[in-house]
């Protein structure tokens, strides 16, 4: 039994096809049922009634075995990095439908470079600190010249502060390296951006130094902001469009058009990530981390664009 964040999670490990195939049990979330293993439903109260004719009762509803779905994505997904050129490993968790799976994860526990998926929790913890009152969007925090590194933006100047607001505005939408120092120092440095980040269940990840993350990782940081444990709706609503339709918008958003994807990416040379929250999936909204180390540039990021596709896809079939 895993502990995370006080809360109890059961992890099941298959070995299916050439991919490690990882389902983990949140807390309070229907788990994937496997082959030959079906839940007992526990007994429903019977009020106390007179006797009378009554038509049969319905039968039980048979618990939903998606198992050869999973190894079909799981295949597919595999066969879409090969082709591409890339390494990759993936996390998906389900917020909704039927029987919703709490996380599958191809290699979810393989460590990657993070490059700038740093700046989801960042972004979170700001958020969270926001809709605590601890934080104001109009907060003004100055530049230092130790917080410069090459980004978007060449108006840092030692002294100079900026709002919160327009801080975030360019670590979420540009991904500006100097604007997401300055709020890290803020935060507290490296030490208080990890220990957020273990607390949102992020275990394994090594933010900023040397800055490494897992898919599993990713998608658990999701999975608690999702599902209020950062600040609830006060949190979301400052927190999303920050990072929807941003100018990083060629991996999991091209291969998912028709939904909103809410996301941070990471990208450095042959190295691109993405951490995507996708609120009105077509069973409902799930979540879709993917690290990547292949061709990059566009050819790297269709390697994404087309794993989100399929995971769609995958989606779209599953029960409502």
């Amino acid at each position: 039994m895993l502990k995370l964040a006080g809360a109890g999670l059961t992890v099941v490990v298959l070995l299916l096809l050439s991919g490690l195939f990882v389902v983990v049990v949140f807390p309070g979330v229907v788990p994937l049922v496997l082959v030959g293993s079906r839940g007992t439903p526990s007994p429903s109260p019977v009020a106390i009634v007179t006797p009378s004719p009554s038509p049969s009762p319905s039968p039980t509803a048979k618990p939903v075995n998606r198992t050869a779905a999973f190894a079909a994505l799981t295949s597919d997904l595999n066969k879409i990095a090969v082709a591409g050129g890339a390494k990759a490993s993936v996390s998906l968790v389900e917020l909704g439908g039927t029987a919703p799976t709490a996380m599958l994860s191809i290699k979810g526990d393989s460590p990657w470079p993070a490059d700038s998926t740093y700046k989801l929790p960042l972004l979170i913890a700001e958020a969270q600190g926001i809709a605590s009152g601890k934080l104001k969007p109009t907060d003004k925090v100055c530049y230092k010249s130790s917080d410069y590194e090459s980004g978007w933006f060449d108006d840092y100047v030692p002294g100079k502060c900026f709002t919160r607001n327009v801080l975030a505005q360019r670590v979420g939408h540009y991904s500006d390296n100097t604007a997401a120092r300055i709020l890290v120092r803020d935060l507290g440095g490296s030490t208080a951006l990890n220990a957020f980040a273990r607390s949102m269940g992020a275990v394994q990840s090594k933010f900023w130094v040397p800055n490494t993350t897992t898919t599993a990782d990713l998608a658990r940081l999701w999975w608690y902001e999702a599902v209020g444990a950062a600040g609830g709706t006060a949190a979301q609503g400052w927190l999303y469009p920050l990072i929807t339709k941003t100018y990083w918008e060629s991996g999991i958003p091209a291969g998912t058009p028709k939904a909103t994807v809410v996301h941070k990416v990471g990208y450095n040379g042959r190295s691109i990530n993405d951490a995507a929250l996708v609120l009105n999936g077509p069973k409902g909204a799930y979540i879709l981390t993917i690290c990547s180390n292949g061709p990059g540039g566009a050819a790297g990021w269709k390697v994404i664009s087309r794993m989100a596709a399929r995971v769609y896809q995958f989606e779209t079939a599953r029960p409502a």
